[in-house]
């Protein structure tokens, strides 16, 4: 059997955000649309966010925030890791590499979601691209100690939403794939619930409160943009090696209520 078969009947989505709540901010409701629809799903993080609070030292606000992390991933359904990193000091190297590509050796995923590669914060920007490059080197039998998994390949690649919609340098953010969470919107504030530590951090160090009205709004703007009442977007990565179908957009297509300029794009037709 090839490994695009064996891709083909493994159904195993992998989320590699910076921290803990990233993933409930950005792709919490495709990633229980994928668990709805029988998919094995993950939720890793680069860090445990130690430095996300104004109490306690960092051992004790990792412990905290990977309590909240485990907590709010099974809620949705998902597996969680913390590969424990430094809080707001992620750096592209060696180690930090190599942890990403044994832990996409271990899981074998066949759809990643990460972090966008122009985005506020740093730690996410070097997230998406520890992502990208285990992504297409982890299935390589030389670029791990772990076994390789039967039908380890390179997997569809979808970068995630920036903050607010927008990159680093404030620019609108144009998706390819748009994934309508209507249905899940409720839980995946549950989710995000969970990490009841970030409230406080956010209201003090990034004048941000209302944690979860602030997804809400953000998720049903995107939805608004395509017609529906809550939505998740992404950029697709095809390039060289990368599947080029949009399979998300083949999985959750969008409803017949989108305006028709989107009804003509690739990522509502899924095309």
């Amino acid at each position: 059997m090839s490994s695009t078969e064996n891709r083909s009947r493994r159904n195993v989505a992998l989320a590699l955000m910076a921290h803990p709540d990233d993933a409930e901010i950005t792709c919490a409701g495709t990633l229980m649309r994928l668990a709805e629809m029988g998919w094995q799903t993950h939720i890793a993080t680069m860090t445990a966010g130690d430095c996300g609070s104004l109490t306690g030292d960092a051992a004790e606000v990792a412990r905290m925030r990977i309590a909240e992390g485990t907590a709010a991933a099974q809620l949705g359904g998902a597996t969680f890791h913390c590969l424990n990193e430094h809080d707001g000091r992620v750096v592209y190297d060696r180690n930090a590499l190599q942890k990403t590509i044994d832990l996409f050796r271990a899981i074998a995923p066949t759809l990643v979601i990460t972090m966008p590669m122009s985005d506020y914060h740093a730690d996410h920007e070097i997230t998406g691209q520890l992502g990208r490059a285990a992504s297409f080197v982890f299935a390589a039998p030389n670029a791990s100690a772990l076994p390789l998994v039967p039908g380890s390949t390179v997997p569809h690649l979808y970068y995630c939403d920036g903050h607010g919609g927008t990159d680093r340098l404030g620019h609108k953010v144009e998706p390819t794939t748009r994934v309508e969470i209507t249905d899940q919107l409720d839980r995946k504030t549950e989710m995000l619930a969970c990490h009841a530590s970030q409230r406080e951090w956010l209201r003090v160090h990034n004048g941000i409160d209302e944690y979860l009205s602030t997804m809400r709004y953000y998720n049903q703007t995107r939805g608004s943009e395509c017609g529906v009442e809550a939505a998740e977007v992404f950029i697709q990565h095809t390039g060289h090696a990368y599947p080029a179908n949009d399979l998300l957009a083949e999985l959750f297509p969008l409803s017949a209520s989108c305006p028709d300029e989107m009804k003509d794009t690739p990522s509502a037709t899924g095309s």
